[in-house]
C-alpha cells in the first residue's frame, strides 16, 4: 500500500485488515470505518483549498443578492421569498442525495426520472380510490426500490454508474408515461395541495424549504461527522484502499442510491402537491439544475471531497440568480442557460486555477535553475 493511502485510516488503533468488500451478506464483524484526517473529512484537496471555495461562494451570494435587489424590489419581499422556495425547493432536496454520491465517486442522473414516475404514480393511484397516505407510503417505497436498483447494478455488476443512471433516467421516464400516459391528475385534496399555496406555519417558506433545511442538516451530520460520512469520503477518495481499510464499499454505494431514490420520490410528492399536478413529465430538466448546484457547491466530479455548507452556499446562489433574472422579464424558456453557466463554472475555474498553480511552480523551479547556473 502507497504511504499516501494510509493517511485514511487511525492514528491511534490499528486498522484490522478485511480482504474486499463481501456485499451485504459478509460473513463477520465489520470493522468501523477508519477516522479520516482533516484532509480526508472535508475533501482530498484539503480543508484549505474547499474553505477559499466556499468563501468565494459567500461573496457570490452577496453579489447575487446586491443585483438582484438592484433589478428588482420585488426580491426581498415576502411572497418572492415564497415563491423562491416554491421554485426551487425540490431542486435543493435533490442534490442533498446527489452531494453524498458524488463524493464517493458515483453519480446518479436518474432521479429525475424518479420524480416523474413517482408523480405519475400518485395520479394514478388516486384515480384508482387509493387512500393518500397509502399512497404517499407506495411512492416512497418504490423510489427506494428504484434507487436500490441502481445501486445493485453499479455495486454487483461492475457497470459504470454515468451509464447504468442515462438508461434508467430514460426506463423510468418511459415507465412514467406509460402509467399516465397524457393524461393530468389535479383533483388532489386540498389538504395537500396547500403546500403550493400557503407558506410553512408561522414562516415565510414554502414547505419544500422547510423540508430541504431539515434534511440539510441530517445529511450534514452524517456526512461530517460520522463513521458513515467518513467512509463516503474514504471511498471517493480511493476505493481500493477503502476496501482494505474494512469499509464496506458496495453496500454503503448501495445505500446511497436508495436514498437518492428515497429523496427522489420525496419530491415528486411535494412537486406534485405544490403543481396540484400529476403527470408525467414532472420535473423535466431538473437534473442538470441539481448537478450544477453540487459541483458549484465545490463537490469533486472525481469524489472524495465537498461539504455539506457549499452546497447549502450553491442552493442559494442559483435560487437567487435564476429567481432575479426571471424578475426582470428573462424569458422562462431560456432559463436553462443559468444551471449551464455554473457548471461551467464550476468546472473551468477549479481547472483553471489548477493551470495557474502549475505555471508557479514550473517559474519557480526556471528561475531556481536558472540562478544556480548564474552562479556556476
Amino acid at each position: 500500500m502507497e504511504p499516501e493511502l494510509l493517511s485514511i485510516a487511525p492514528a491511534v488503533e490499528p486498522v484490522t485488515v478485511a480482504p474486499p468488500d463481501q456485499g451485504a451478506a459478509g460473513q463477520g464483524t465489520t470493522p468501523a470505518p477508519p477516522a479520516p484526517s482533516e484532509r480526508g473529512r472535508r475533501g482530498g484537496s484539503g480543508y484549505g483549498n474547499l474553505a477559499r471555495w466556499e468563501s468565494g461562494l459567500v461573496v457570490a451570494l452577496i453579489a447575487t443578492v446586491v443585483m438582484a435587489v438592484s433589478l428588482s424590489t420585488h426580491f426581498m419581499t415576502r411572497a418572492n421569498i415564497l415563491n423562491l422556495g416554491l421554485t426551487n425547493g425540490e431542486v435543493a432536496i435533490m442534490a442533498l442525495p446527489m452531494m453524498l454520491i458524488i463524493i464517493a465517486g458515483e453519480i446518479d442522473l436518474s432521479i429525475q426520472s424518479t420524480l416523474a414516475l413517482s408523480s405519475s404514480l400518485i395520479g394514478y393511484l388516486w384515480a384508482h380510490g387509493w387512500a393518500m397516505p397509502v399512497i404517499i407510503v407506495t411512492v416512497l417505497v418504490l423510489g427506494t426500490l428504484l434507487g436500490a436498483f441502481n445501486g445493485v447494478l453499479v455495486t454487483r455488476l461492475g457497470l459504470p454508474s454515468l451509464a447504468v443512471t442515462i438508461g434508467t433516467l430514460t426506463l423510468y421516464a418511459g415507465i412514467a408515461e406509460i402509467i399516465l400516459g397524457s393524461n393530468i391528475i389535479s383533483n388532489f385534496p386540498a389538504g395537500y395541495t396547500t403546500i403550493g399555496v400557503n407558506p410553512f406555519p408561522h414562516t415565510d417558506l414554502s414547505y419544500s424549504a422547510v423540508i430541504f433545511i431539515l434534511l440539510a442538516i441530517v445529511f450534514g451530520f452524517v456526512l461530517h461527522f460520522t463513521p458513515f460520512g467518513r467512509a463516503i469520503f474514504a471511498i471517493g477518495a480511493n476505493k481500493e484502499a477503502a476496501l482494505y481499510a474494512g469499509i464496506r464499499v458496495k453496500r454503503i454505494k448501495t445505500v446511497l442510491f436508495a436514498i437518492s431514490g428515497l429523496i427522489g420520490a420525496l419530491a415528486g410528492i411535494l412537486l406534485t402537491f405544490e403543481l396540484s399536478t400529476a403527470e408525467s413529465n414532472n420535473g423535466s430538466g431538473f437534473v442538470l439544475s441539481v448537478v450544477a448546484i453540487v459541483l458549484l457547491g465545490g463537490v469533486s466530479i472525481f469524489g472524495g471531497k465537498g461539504s455539506l455548507i457549499g452546497v447549502v452556499l450553491a442552493v442559494l446562489v442559483f435560487a437567487g440568480l435564476q429567481n432575479a433574472l426571471l424578475l426582470t422579464n428573462f424569458p422562462e424558456s431560456a432559463s436553462g442557460t443559468i444551471p449551464g453557466g455554473l457548471l461551467l463554472v464550476a468546472v473551468l475555474v477549479p481547472y483553471m486555477g489548477e493551470l495557474l498553480r502549475r505555471g508557479r511552480r514550473a517559474l519557480a523551479r526556471r528561475l531556481a535553475t536558472g540562478s544556480q547556473e548564474g552562479g556556476r
